[in-house]
């Protein structure tokens, strides 16, 4: 296991121990010791366990050093194993309802015999909630609405996590002997930020020993359908994965059909139409055959009609109908057929930012504030990247939850990376910056003489989200009018399939960007994705500069500018309209004339 793996394991503890009531001082001992856990590099870890100096370590005593050393070497732990067994599962569950901490949870238990969401949900529907002590109407009605979301978005995934999923399988698919063609569709193709389910299409010349391995896949909960033409089943986290095999002649039919979106096929379709053309998941033929079409796609077999040509791809489906190549993010029916045009010439689509166009990003925590790796460790993993930049923007003072530094505090970590970037320890660079909290009415929580030492400024939202619209809009565009802000973090403050982003005028805040030379983030978190890609084609067309920043917390969170460069394609964004597809002089030279 990491370091932050073991952290895990004790911050859970000491959750699940402050579920059981147990000595507060021993709750403490935990989540001092994950912190503790976090402060050491990786490598220095290792060999604290391997000379048994771990108890050295202020906040870790004989018996973590213990705890952390067996997790360590084998990657589990009886003590921890045994807690988790001992504590009812509704009450884990009751955890990922927003406003629900384990003293809460604990009251409920004890005061009202709650163990469960749906005996919640009922206790705060007739009021018995309300009226404990700590609790009241307005924590009834959170609790309520926050139950009900999660029914609701449970239902969806977040993009990343489907990812991490579907990519094995892909992988696995394409490495079985019967397979020539394997593909991931659906929304999880097109780079959607939620994900229902999974679709993958498959050209095999044998499919039963396909349909055998797709269903025997690791974490499958239930095999939902098995058939000779499709497979259907059930992770254990609730998301489905459907499995569909094709011959290969209609390969590329069924995977334009099952990435879509809906109102693109419909386009599509109405198109080949416009040419007496009859396109379907089994191919493109002409509309004499459109009935027997119709018919045979709703019972499941091939199309009859005479067909249009040999189509093997979908660059060739796409050429057959007189259109460029359209990229599967940009499949929502929001123009991208218009602009694939391929009397245009070049075409209007524009050539989308590549994962590889990224040169480093701005907005990453370290240790400093609520970060789990070190300054070295996140700098390194950049370098591990490939990156020429990284920027530091650990929380500011207000943000006392993530830890947010003093002024003293953050001057200290300035000199730490001016040191290290002097150093030479690595090829590198290290922007000092911050991510300034914008107070409620505007202010920023550092004065300006402090933010003069700093490289750049992201400026974001981390309290007070009830204000009214009109309040928070005035509120954040007195930040961006602020000379030395130079980004907006996370505009909107959404958590996906948690919470929705607070009431803003969003079109007044990207008119306050843009007139004042300020970039928006689009903050690559899977769970955030802010600012929605809906509304970057429209805001880049008229000058609105983004970075696309992972918001890391720890050095496998760099990654998450993945995620950031699928929305950053859906919003039809290319690597001209990306701060941090610069070069790192070119950056520097951006900052400067910024300052």
């Amino acid at each position: 296991m990491t370091k932050n793996d073991i952290a895990d394991v004790l911050a859970e503890i000491g959750t699940l121990l402050e579920l059981k009531g147990e000595n507060p001082f021993k709750i403490r001992a935990y989540q001092t010791g994950a912190r503790a856990l976090e402060a050491i590099e990786e490598a220095e870890l290792a060999v604290l366990i391997r000379e048994e100096r771990l108890k050295s370590v202020k906040g870790i005593g004989d018996a973590l050093a213990q705890k952390i050393g067996e997790l360590h070497t084998t990657g589990r732990l009886e003590f921890f194993e045994t807690l988790r067994a001992s504590i009812e599962p509704g009450l884990v569950e009751m955890l990922e309802v927003p406003g629900l901490g384990p003293k809460k949870i604990r009251a409920l238990r004890d005061q009202l015999g709650l163990s469960t969401l749906v005996a919640l949900a009922e206790a705060c529907t007739d009021g018995r909630v309300a009226a404990l002590a700590g609790f009241g109407e307005k924590s009834q009605q959170k609790i309520l609405e926050g139950i009900r979301n999660r029914e609701a978005y449970g239902r969806r995934h977040l993009w990343w996590d489907a990812h991490a999923v579907a990519e094995p399988i892909v992988a696995g698919l394409r490495a079985l002997p019967q397979v020539m063609r394997a593909e991931a569709a659906g929304s999880l193709r097109r780079g959607m930020e939620t994900v229902g389910d999974l679709d993958f299409i498959v050209a095999a010349s044998d499919v039963a020993p396909v349909v055998d391995w797709f269903v025997t896949q690791p974490g499958v909960r239930e095999i939902t359908a098995r058939g000779a033409t499709k497979a259907s089943v059930r992770f254990e986290s609730g998301l489905q994965a459907d499995l569909r095999l094709v011959p290969a002649e209609q390969f590329a039919f069924a995977l334009h059909h099952f990435t879509g979106s809906k109102d693109h096929n419909v386009q599509m379709r109405q198109r080949a139409l416009a040419r007496g053309l009859s396109l379907s998941e089994w191919g493109l033929v002409s509309a004499e055959g459109e009935g027997t079409v119709k018919q045979k796609t709703e019972t499941g077999g091939p199309a009859s009609g005479a067909p249009h040509a040999v189509i093997d791809s979908e660059a060739a489906l796409f050429a057959a109908l007189g259109l460029h190549f359209i990229p599967p993010e940009l499949r929502e029916g929001l123009g991208e057929i218009e602009a694939a045009e391929l009397a245009g010439g070049a075409g209007g689509l524009p050539r989308l930012i590549e994962p590889a166009d990224l040169r480093g990003a701005f907005h990453n925590h370290t240790t400093a504030s609520d970060g789990r790796n070190t300054l070295a460790e996140m700098t390194a993993a950049a370098e591990a990247l490939g990156w020429e930049y990284l920027g530091i923007a650990d929380h500011s003072k207000s943000s006392f939850q993530a830890n947010g530094l003093s002024e003293e505090r953050l001057a200290v970590q300035v000199a730490e990376i001016r040191a290290l970037n002097a150093s030479g320890r690595f090829r590198t660079h290290v922007f000092a910056g911050t991510e300034c909290d914008i107070l409620p009415d505007g202010r920023l929580d550092y004065d300006a003489s402090v933010l003069a030492t700093l490289d750049y400024v992201v400026a974001s939202v981390h309290n007070a989200f009830t204000q009214s619209s009109a309040d928070m809009t005035a509120r954040i565009i007195r930040a961006l009018e602020h000379p030395q802000v130079t980004m907006l973090g996370h505009a909107t403050g959404r958590l996906l399939l948690r919470r929705e982003g607070y009431a803003l005028d969003l079109s007044k805040i990207i008119d306050a960007a843009i007139a004042n030379r300020v970039v928006i983030e689009l903050n690559a978190s899977p769970w955030r994705l802010d600012l929605d890609w809906r509304h970057w084609r429209k805001a880049a067309a008229r000058g609105l500069l983004c970075a696309i920043n992972p918001d890391a917390h720890e050095t496998g969170g760099l990654a998450h500018v993945r995620a950031g460069i699928n929305s950053a394609r859906k919003g039809w964004l290319t690597s001209d309209a990306v701060l941090n597809t610069r070069s790192l002089a070119d950056v520097q030279a951006w900052l400067a004339a910024r300052r």
